[in-house]
Order: C-alpha cells, then structure tokens, then sequence
C-alpha cells in the first residue's frame, strides 16, 4: 500500500507525534509499504534522525510560528491543496491517507482525501480541550474560533458538525474518517463516551525494536553504583509541569541526581529553580537513541502532567527497558499496570490552588519514597506484558490490520 501521511509539524522537529511517526514510517517501510509525509516545511535547521528516503516527506508551504523557527503553520487552504496536488503526481497512486493532525495538518489531509475519494485513518493525538487550558487563559474563546475555522476549512466532508468545545472540535476532525485510532486504553474510552467516533482502535505509539535491542544490550548487568538517578524528558512548557516537578523535587530534599531532557520555553525558569542544587543536570535535546540510553541508565523516570497526555510515551518506553516510573497521571498509571510509583490525587472538590498544594506535597513525598526504594534495592519491576506489547513492529501489524480493513471496506 502507499500511505500518505499527514502531520501538524514536520517530522524532524520535536515532539512525542513526531517521533511516533517516524518509527511508524520506518516500520511500515520494512513491511513492504510505502509512506509519503506531508507537513509544513521546517525552518529551523535539524538534522534528520534515522535513514529518510528520499522523497519520503512532502513539505508544503509554511511560515514559522515560534520564535526558534522549530514549529511552523500551512495554511489550509486552495493555494495549499494545489501545491501538494503537484508534488503528488510525481508519486505512486495512493491507497489510504493517514491524519496524525490536530490542527492545519488535518484539515489538509481531509482536503486531499476528499478530492481524491480516498479513504481516512484519524489517529487523535491531542486532547485539545486540555492542552489549551494548560497554555492559555482564553481557551475557550480559541476553541470557538478553532471549530469555526474547522467548519469553514472542511465545509463539505462528512456531517456538518456544530459545537465549540474541544469534543465537538475532534468530532468535526473524525467525521471525514473511515477509523479513528488512539495511543491508549483511556483516551479511546474518553473519545467514544464524548461521541468523537463509534469505535475507536486502541494503538499504542511504540519504542524502535532495534534501538531497544542496542540499548538493553548495551546497559550494564547490574545497577551501576551511586545516588538514585532519576530522569524527566520532554518538551518544557506548562502543560508537562516542570516547573512544579522541580519545586517538589527541592522540597522532597532526596539525595539523588537528576537529569533533564529536552528543551523549551521554561528552561531558563527551571534552571533558576534548581539553582545551586547539587546533582541536577540540564541535557538539552538528545538523539532519540541517546534518550533512550539515558533513560536505561536511571532508576526512575519521572512522569508529571496530569489530565493532558493522551498516551503518554516515555513511561512505556521507561517500562520496556525496564525502569520503573514515578507517575502523577492516574490513567497513565492503569494503562502501565504497574512497575511505577503512584502519585496520589488531589481532592477534585478543592480549589485549585488547594490542589496544585497537594500535588506538589504529594510528589515530594512519592519521590522521597521512590528514592528510598531505590537505594534500598527495592524498586518496582515494570509488567513484562506491556513492555512486549509496546514494540514497534507489533504496533505497525496492528496498524497495518486498520488499514487494510478500512481499504477493503470493512
């Protein structure tokens, strides 16, 4: 099969999607299919990771819209749909389009499905609702304009679908689908309960087999000496609450290290919280294997946002390599099924000044307690189940049965 898919960011910027997409392109590649990958053109200078065919990514037209230049927009729109019609006549017929896009990217793929009578997988990446709230006051409001947009953008595909909160945003994306899939257990049960579609296949986002075989090969037999190491990765910004992680981690007074992963907005604004506390490190943004070195080295990850994680990513792959997780998401903490540190709730009746309190008390203490654990050789074993099941070659057959149901018209 060819299978075009389409990404709100280009697939060499940085992002848990984006790395998704690039082992699920890889993957279906080995399989025997062929993979197109449209998305804005990047304007910061990356080098890509892993071997790209060439003209395996078709970048559209763009404009960045954050000031290092990683993330851009393509406006959906004539002028878009005419400039991806002619980079497409110079590829094999396509079987099945593939929207991994919440926002532009979405609706240029329903556009292009449309107009070549193609068929639609939908992977819900986002919860749109909660990812606003997290960055802006005024989420509301830009829910509204963004089902506006969604309605005007996609006038003619599917039902026409009214609303101007985040489910009825992602009911007007999956309307135009044939399947919807999502990376976990607890996001497909909220997408079904929500009306968003009918029945939704749960897929998880996978870990490369090959880089996991190389880093557990790799890793030491035994527990390398020292303070517990724990590790946080990710993009910095408010809804992975980073800035509340490292309050509590001071507060905790653990004698541990830390590393920090990743970059972002709020770098600068945690490096002050830390400041001057021994042990704690800022890596910066490491290759995908180099991540998962680190993370095979520590004794704990450490996962922190709440309520916004779709799937949730580096706690299974933490898991697949067989270090445990301190988890503050408690439907991140079901899907893993164990092998972790729970970090208990706060009241949902307090207010939520009250509840940020206790998250950050109750955080410092579970840290307090992983790390005690850890030196006390002790620590949780993460489910063998989930670590197997969380491969990429067995994400991509479970893909490839979606796809192939959906081709066939079942």
């Amino acid at each position: 099969m060819h299978i075009v898919f389409f990404g709100d960011q280009h697939l060499d910027s940085l992002g848990g999607a984006q790395v998704s997409m690039r082992l699920q392109r890889t993957f279906l590649e080995r399989a025997g299919h062929t993979v197109t990958v449209v998305a804005p053109r990047m304007h910061a200078h990356r080098v890509p990771e892993g071997d790209v065919p060439a003209g395996a990514y078709v970048d559209l037209p763009s404009v960045p819209i954050t000031l290092d230049r990683e993330y851009a927009m393509s406006w959906p729109g004539r002028a878009t749909d005419r400039a991806l019609d002619r980079a497409m006549t110079q590829r094999p017929p396509v079987d099945l389009v593939h929207v991994q896009a919440d926002f532009w990217g979405a609706f240029i793929g329903h556009r292009y499905a449309q107009r070549h009578g193609l068929p639609v997988v939908h992977t819900m990446h986002n919860r749109v609702d909660v990812g606003l709230a997290a960055v802006t006051p005024l989420h509301r409001p830009v829910l509204a304009v963004l089902n506006a947009w969604r309605r005007r953008a996609l006038r003619g595909i599917g039902i026409r679908v009214g609303g101007s909160d985040g489910w009825s945003y992602l009911r007007g994306l999956a309307a135009g689908a044939s399947a919807v899939t999502a990376p976990s257990g607890h996001f497909a049960r909220r997408l079904e309960q929500n009306g968003v579609f009918p029945h939704v296949d749960v897929i998880w986002n996978g870990i490369d087999d090959d880089v996991r075989a190389s880093t557990l090969a790799a890793a030491p037999a035994e527990r390398r000496p020292g303070r517990p190491r724990f590790v946080w990765l990710g993009r910095m910004s408010p809804e992975k609450r980073l800035l509340p992680f490292l309050e509590a981690f001071v507060a905790s007074g653990v004698d541990a290290d830390l590393e920090v992963i990743g970059g972002g907005a709020q770098r600068a604004a945690a490096e002050r919280i830390v400041a001057g506390r021994d042990g704690v490190t800022f890596a910066g943004r490491l290759t995908y294997a180099q991540t998962l070195a680190r993370i095979a080295d520590a004794d704990a990850l450490v996962q922190t946002s709440i309520g916004f994680e779709t799937q949730g990513m580096t706690p299974f792959e933490a898991a697949t390599l067989g270090t445990p997780s301190v988890v503050c998401d408690p439907d991140i903490a079901a899907e893993l099924e164990g092998g972790l540190w729970a970090v208990p709730e706060a009241d949902p009746t307090a207010s939520e000044r009250e509840r940020e309190a206790h998250r950050t008390a109750a955080l410092a203490e579970t840290l307090r307690r992983a790390a005690a654990d850890i030196a006390a050789g002790a620590a949780p074993s993460p489910v063998p189940a989930v670590a197997e099941a969380f491969r990429q070659s067995s994400r991509t057959a479970a893909m490839v049965a979606v796809y192939e149901r959906v081709r066939d018209g079942r």
